[in-house]
């Protein structure tokens, strides 16, 4: 099982990543542990990377400057995979969050992981999927936008009190996420069924933690987040094979599942 208070270098790749992401992004890492490093790495000379200028301040994040030589390279990769090298064999962080849908750090993503080392990624679901197998956790940024929760826009009327605006744009905004969302595929069932097996003790019930950790073995992107579920309890509360049990220690829950 993955260890929750790991400390963490997230290395972002300014060419491949979303400004507008980014607090939802640390939000995900602090999910693992703490970011002790953070950099991002792109050609700040470019109009490009002015979406990130004003977050490098407000993230605490060091902004490293490489310049493009090669019109249409991406000049950031081989940077990053240096630094990278160097702070793993530093032994300074648990682990390493690689935030890009390029699959030129699928390399990276495996060398890390040779080393022992937690290694997770975050990019957009047209990442390649030998970069997403290379990591022990990947998370699609569509996911991360489904979080976001849309709050009334507020206006001033002449009276000077304060009333919300319509919803129109907020509801046809929630569709369009609504039509993202994906259903089960046979190959995802079977994932779900083998996380099971493995994770079942001699009364054939598993932790719904545990099913989830071998899920991630199984399926480095899998995420109930895509199938329009908060959380694998909701997930497996909607299958029908299966049925979830309250499990109560102390004051907090620890739900099993069981085939039915």
């Amino acid at each position: 099982m993955i260890e929750k208070n790991l400390n963490i270098a997230v290395l972002i790749d300014g060419d491949n990543a979303q400004a507008k992401l980014l607090k939802e992004i640390f939000d995900e890492v602090s999910k693992y542990g703490k970011a002790t490093i953070r950099r991002i790495y792109g050609d700040w000379t470019l109009t490009t990377m002015n979406s990130w200028k004003s977050l490098v301040n407000l993230y605490s994040i060091n902004p490293v400057q490489k310049f493009s030589y090669t019109t249409g390279k991406n000049s950031t990769d081989s940077s990053m995979i240096i630094d990278a090298m160097d702070i793993l064999h530093s032994k300074n962080v648990d682990g390493f969050c690689i935030v890009s849908s390029d699959s030129d750090y699928t390399g990276l993503a495996k060398r890390i992981r040779e080393e022992g080392v937690f290694v997770m990624g975050i990019g957009e679901k047209k990442t390649p999927e030998a970069f997403v197998k290379s990591c022990e956790i990947f998370t699609y940024t569509e996911n991360l936008v489904v979080e976001l929760s849309p709050k009334p826009e507020l206006i001033e009327t002449t009276t000077s009190k304060v009333k919300p605006v319509k919803q129109e744009t907020t509801i046809k905004q929630q569709k369009e996420v609504d039509k993202k969302k994906n259903t089960l595929s046979a190959n995802d069932c079977e994932t779900i069924d083998k996380a099971f097996q493995i994770s079942i003790n001699e009364e054939d019930e598993a932790y719904i933690s545990q099913v989830g950790t071998n899920i991630r073995k199984i399926d480095p992107g899998f995420d109930s987040r895509s199938f329009g579920f908060h959380n694998l309890t909701r997930l497996f509360e909607s299958l029908d094979k299966y049925e979830v049990v309250k499990n109560i220690v102390g004051d907090l829950n620890h739900p099993l599942v069981k085939l039915k």
